[in-house]
């Protein structure tokens, strides 16, 4: 059990049947009244964000997420199968992944969340270096400012990059803002 009092950015906790992580928390001692904890929290299934105040000797479950990294082996009719270092496999259907593997290809790690067993998101590596495999070709002479088109990459994802990319480069990409970075 963990008391509101001690909430920090990060922590998680059970809370209604729910698990939220703790994004944002102030303590608040009002001049009339009570001391509370104003609390914003995110849920770690849905992701959806909530407000909520507790007051500080209020206690809490607290949650223990397990993070695994886990290498993404080969998808088999909507399954995605991935492997630990202890060659387990574990199979994830398209709607547990969500858009985590839109910069993920085969043989890539990633960190697979889960709590009490059950599998809620998947992490991909926060950089990844693709290949463009569509993209128009630069304008000679469009280089003067900062003009932007679409590419594919080797993992169908499109991700808007610099004129000078072209089909065949290697692109350095954030996965958590899908931004071009570099070229490689």
């Amino acid at each position: 059990m963990i008391s509101a009092g001690d909430f920090r950015n990060g922590i998680t906790f059970e809370f209604e049947g729910n698990v939220y992580q703790v994004v944002e928390f102030q303590h608040v001692k009002p001049g009339k009244g009570a001391a509370f904890v104003r609390t914003k929290m995110k849920n770690v299934v849905t992701g959806g964000v909530v407000e909520r105040s507790f007051n500080p000797t209020e206690k809490v479950e607290k949650a223990h997420i397990e993070r695994k990294d886990m290498e993404y082996i080969y998808e088999d009719g909507g399954l995605y199968y991935f492997m630990d270092q202890d060659y387990e496999q574990i199979p994830l259907s398209a709607d547990q992944l969500g858009d985590a593997l839109k910069f993920v290809k085969e043989n890539m790690t990633v960190t697979i969340l889960s709590y009490k067993g059950n599998v809620f998101a998947v992490e991909p590596p926060t950089f990844v270096e693709l290949e463009v495999i569509a993209t128009e070709p630069g304008v000679k002479g469009n280089t003067a400012t900062n003009v932007t088109k679409p590419a594919t990459v080797e993992t169908g994802a499109i991700v808007t990059v610099p004129m000078f990319i072209n089909e065949g480069d290697k692109i350095k990409i954030d996965t958590r803002t899908s931004e071009y970075l570099s070229r490689v």
